[in-house]
């Protein structure tokens, strides 16, 4: 959480990304409210909306603006580069050591890393599911990233 804080202070003056000011009901909130920085979008709260306007956000509204902050923030925090995960690592750790399930802990699945390791990867068969289903690309990390590189 620090280095998100850390960020937003960096970027305090950068403009919102485009992928987020086009969405409806983000602009429609920015172009209500003024806030076109990112310091400003992200402390935005339903609460601060209805201060500003002086409507109450709706429901839609709200949902969308919690997704577009948690959006943002993500981006801020660079973990999507960062913290990518190989599809060809994932492979050969299925591979070669499916039945511990240690291919899930890299992709960080650890509960379901923690029960293959216990149940030795399902008799084998768990093991088998997910070493197709890496290949076919359909096991992905569990912070929701692509893999990168892939097969």
């Amino acid at each position: 959480m620090l280095f998100v804080a850390g960020n937003i202070q960096a970027a305090a003056n950068l403009a919102l990304p485009e992928d987020v000011k086009n969405q409806p009901e983000i602009s429609e909130i920015i172009s209500e409210t003024g806030q076109s920085d990112v310091e400003a979008f992200l402390n935005l709260t339903p609460s601060k909306y209805k201060e500003m306007t002086g409507e109450k956000m709706g429901l839609k509204k709200t949902i969308a603006l919690k997704a577009a902050q948690k959006a943002v923030k993500k981006q801020m925090s660079g973990k999507s580069a960062a913290g990518a995960k190989s599809q060809l690592v994932a492979l050969i750790l299925v591979i070669f050591v499916g039945v511990l399930g240690i291919h899930r802990f890299y992709l960080g699945y650890t509960v379901i890393g923690i029960i293959q390791l216990l149940t030795a990867g399902g008799c084998g068969i768990w093991a088998l599911i997910d070493l197709i289903r890496i290949i076919t690309g359909e096991l992905k990390p569990a912070d929701g990233s692509e893999y990168n590189p892939t097969l």
